[in-house]
C-alpha cells in the first residue's frame, strides 16, 4: 500500500479526511498487523484515525484483518464460552470482573479472560487474576485444555495475536490509545461458539458498537463497562444487550442510581481486591444487583440455541 497517499486522505482532520473502504481499511489493518508500516508512518496512522474516528466499515475491515490472524482456542462441548476482556484494570473502584467470571465457572459456563496492561496509573488485571488463582495459559493450544478441565482460563493477548499486542504498545510511546484498542476488546479466538462481552467506555460509542456487532455475527453482549472492564457497574446497572446471529435483544435496561467514586476506593490493589472478590463469591459480602443480572444474563446467552 502507498502508505503516504493514505495518510493524506484519513489525516485531514475529523472534518476533512476520507474514510478507507471495508476493503482498503482490511489490508491496512492486515499490514499494521503483520508489522510492515514503517515506524514513523504507523504513529501517523494510529493517530490520524484516532481524530478521524473509525466508521462503522473501517472496523468491520480491521475485524476482518484480525480474524485471519488471530490463533483460535478449541471451546469445551457445552454451553458457548463466555469471552471477557480486560485491558483497563482497575482506576477508583475494586474490579469486579473475575468475580462474574468465577461466578460462570462455578456455574459450568466455561470463561476465557484475555488482555494485555501497560497503565502505570490503574491496577494491574493480571496480578488481580494471579492473586486469586485464576490459570494463566502461555498458549491457545493450553487455554482451551484449561476451558475443558477447569472452565475458566486466562491468557494474555501476545499469545492469541502478536501484531495486535504490539499495536497496543504503541500507547506507552504515543500518550493515547489506538484503533487497535477498540479492536482488543472484540476479538473472537472461539468463533461460533462464544459470548463475547464487549465493554465501551463512551456513551456515544454505543451506537457504533450496536451495529456492528449486529453486522459481525455471533453471540455477543453490549454494555457500558466499569472503568473500561467488562462487568456492570454496581452502584449505577447499565443498558445491557444481547446479540444472537445479528438479532438484538434488550436484557435489561439501565437503572439510574448512585455515581462514579471521584477518589480511589479502598481495594483496587491485588490483595485486597482478591479478597473482596472471594467474600462476595462466598456470600460474606452481598452480590450488587447489577452483577447478578448481568450474570443471569450471560448465563442465557451462553446456553441460547
Amino acid at each position: 500500500m502507498d502508505y503516504t497517499k493514505l495518510i493524506k486522505e484519513i489525516g485531514r482532520g475529523a472534518k476533512g479526511a476520507r474514510s478507507l473502504t471495508r476493503e482498503d481499511a482490511q489490508a491496512l489493518f492486515g499490514d499494521m498487523l503483520d508489522q510492515r508500516v514503517p515506524p514513523l508512518q504507523l504513529g501517523a496512522i494510529v493517530l490520524a484515525m484516532r481524530i478521524k474516528g473509525e466508521t462503522l466499515e473501517e472496523l468491520l475491515g480491521f475485524k476482518g484483518a484480525i480474524d485471519v490472524r488471530l490463533t483460535d482456542i478449541v471451546a469445551p462441548a457445552g454451553p458457548r464460552t463466555v469471552v471477557l476482556p480486560t485491558y483497563n484494570g482497575a482506576r477508583r473502584r475494586p474490579n469486579l470482573m473475575p468475580l462474574l467470571a468465577m461466578m460462570l465457572a462455578r456455574e459450568g459456563i466455561p470463561v476465557l479472560i484475555h488482555g494485555h496492561f501497560d497503565f502505570e496509573t490503574r491496577a494491574d488485571p493480571f496480578a488481580l487474576l494471579a492473586a486469586l488463582q485464576l490459570p494463566l495459559a502461555d498458549s491457545a493450544a493450553q487455554a482451551g485444555e484449561l476451558l475443558a478441565s477447569q472452565r475458566i482460563a486466562c491468557i494474555r493477548l501476545d499469545s492469541l495475536s502478536p501484531g495486535l499486542d504490539a499495536l497496543l504498545s504503541l500507547r506507552p510511546q504515543l500518550g493515547v490509545r489506538n484503533s487497535g484498542h477498540s479492536m482488543a476488546k472484540m476479538i473472537d479466538p472461539l468463533p461460533g461458539r462464544s459470548v463475547r462481552v464487549v465493554p465501551v467506555t463512551h456513551p456515544e460509542y454505543l451506537e457504533k458498537m450496536t451495529e456492528f456487532l449486529r453486522l459481525d455475527g455471533g453471540c455477543s453482549m453490549l454494555l457500558r463497562g466499569t472503568e473500561g472492564e467488562a462487568y456492570a457497574n454496581p452502584a449505577r446497572r447499565p443498558r445491557v444487550v444481547g446479540f444472537v446471529d445479528g438479532k438484538e435483544t434488550v436484557m435489561f435496561e439501565a437503572e439510574d442510581a448512585g455515581s462514579a467514586p471521584t477518589q480511589p476506593e479502598p481495594g483496587i490493589e491485588a490483595a485486597d481486591n482478591a479478597s473482596i472478590v472471594l467474600d462476595l463469591m462466598n456470600d460474606r459480602l452481598p452480590l450488587p444487583d447489577a452483577l447478578r443480572a448481568q450474570f443471569e444474563a450471560c448465563c442465557r446467552l451462553a446456553t441460547a440455541p
